[in-house]
């Protein structure tokens, strides 16, 4: 009986080694096979950044940019033909060459897949040259942009800046990690940015940023004596609950920033209320609205964005009730908006600096201004810049929750009667 169970013992520890040693090899090939995708698109995007750069390459990759009109429709048959050689084939090769010598020297049979992630893209480009067949990827599929520039993975309106935004720019082909990596995510290169609040100190500490970045800006106020001329900046007054009347001025603006805000601090009268939420709530959302109206053309869902300044309010107190309530409310309907997708809505969430709403706040207003570029540039949707660790874990988990709770329980706008 004890030989018997002895015996059972054993087998059971042999398969249990054997089912383990399965499990691990499974774990592991999985591991390097993911690896070397992510590592094939990341050579692949790096190679792609180099032709921007490099004189001898850009001469080749011009031959992709040149094959492509605005619609991202086919110039004609040769030119892309002309595309598929002198960029797919060189770039599919090249990165064909890298894996396998990687998966050489790593000894790992997951490398292999990023191995065979290459071939196909040679195939693919050879097929594409050999037949002259014009099939062509997701992200150039010609025809007017759908949908807004996605922050996980690189779609159409994503890659089509990249032709006609800023070559310099957008580099990533299905990841956007490069692009993040080098701050290519978003370019403000030639854009016409609207700011609100622009003779605050945020204002002011943004506008200057924004022109070291080479963006033109057109600086709304409501006190325009208090901004002083200078080169790149139009200075232009607008009043309180009349929105509307901008609509021109925003017809040709790239991004708008909503920064203005008031604090009553410890009022709690209804003048203060209403005041409140007309400066920090209703006049935003009209300027939203306002803006949104203009994104009609076919290119204009990849290069119009808005910003607003929402704060840390949203998630932490701001020793102001009614500021804190107000930000609350325009963070959670932004949250609404964002699901309609009619253009790229960042939210700045923002601790406390020191300004006129808040002379006790720890950090500089250009300080905050050059975390929130920095931020933009790697296409940050969420601009969180503050002094407690806390913001940082804490609104994630907010907006994720009030995001999914706002896609479970409400309409799209084109289905509501």
């Amino acid at each position: 009986m004890i030989e018997m169970l002895a015996e059972s013992w054993t087998a059971i520890k042999t398969n249990l080694h054997i089912n383990w040693w399965l499990i691990n090899a499974c774990l592991q090939f999985t591991a390097w096979a993911i690896f070397s995708l992510l590592l094939a698109e990341v050579l692949r995007d790096s190679y792609h950044a180099l032709c921007h750069q490099v004189g001898w390459l850009a001469k080749w990759h011009n031959k992709h940019h040149m094959a492509y009109r605005r619609d991202l429709s086919i110039v004609s048959l040769k030119v892309y033909q002309e595309s598929q050689l002198y960029h797919d084939i060189v770039e599919s090769i090249l990165l064909l060459v890298i894996l396998t010598v990687v998966a050489l020297v790593g000894h790992q049979w997951g490398l292999w897949l990023g191995v065979a992630y290459a071939v196909t893209f040679l195939y693919g480009a050879s097929v594409r040259y050999f037949q002259g067949k014009i099939e062509t990827d997701f992200n150039h599929l010609p025809g007017p942009l759908e949908i807004i520039p996605s922050v996980w993975w690189v779609n159409r309106a994503y890659h089509w800046r990249h032709h006609f935004d800023d070559v310099n720019a957008y580099y990533s082909g299905v990841f956007p990690l490069v692009d993040k990596i080098l701050g290519t995510g978003l370019s403000l290169k030639g854009k016409t940015v609207a700011l609100t609040g622009a003779s605050g100190s945020l204002g002011t500490a943004l506008t200057a940023e924004l022109l070291k970045h080479n963006a033109k800006v057109i600086a709304l106020t409501t006190n325009p004596e208090k901004l002083s001329v200078q080169p790149g900046v139009t200075v232009f007054p607008w009043e309180l609950g009349n929105e509307s009347q901008l609509r021109d001025k925003l017809e040709k603006v790239d991004i708008l920033i909503i920064n203005h805000g008031i604090n009553v601090y410890g009022d709690r009268t209804s003048q203060g209320i209403n005041t409140s939420y007309e400066v920090n709530t209703f006049s935003a959302l009209r300027l939203m609205d306002v803006f949104s109206s203009t994104v009609t053309g076919p290119q204009d869902k990849a290069t119009k964005e808005i910003w607003v300044n929402t704060s840390e309010a949203e998630v932490s107190p701001a020793l102001s009730p009614l500021y804190e309530l107000s930000k609350r409310t325009l963070g959670d309907i932004i949250t609404l908006k964002r699901l309609e997708g009619n253009c790229i809505i960042r939210k700045l969430i923002l601790g406390p600096f020191k300004s006129q709403l808040n002379p006790y706040g720890v950090m500089s207003a250009p300080q905050v201004a050059r975390a929130i570029l920095f931020l933009a540039q790697r296409d940050f949707r969420n601009i969180i810049v503050a002094i407690n660790p806390l913001t940082y874990l804490l609104f994630p988990i907010k907006e994720t929750s009030t995001g999914l709770y706002y896609r479970i329980f409400s309409k799209p706008s084109q289905t509501q009667s």
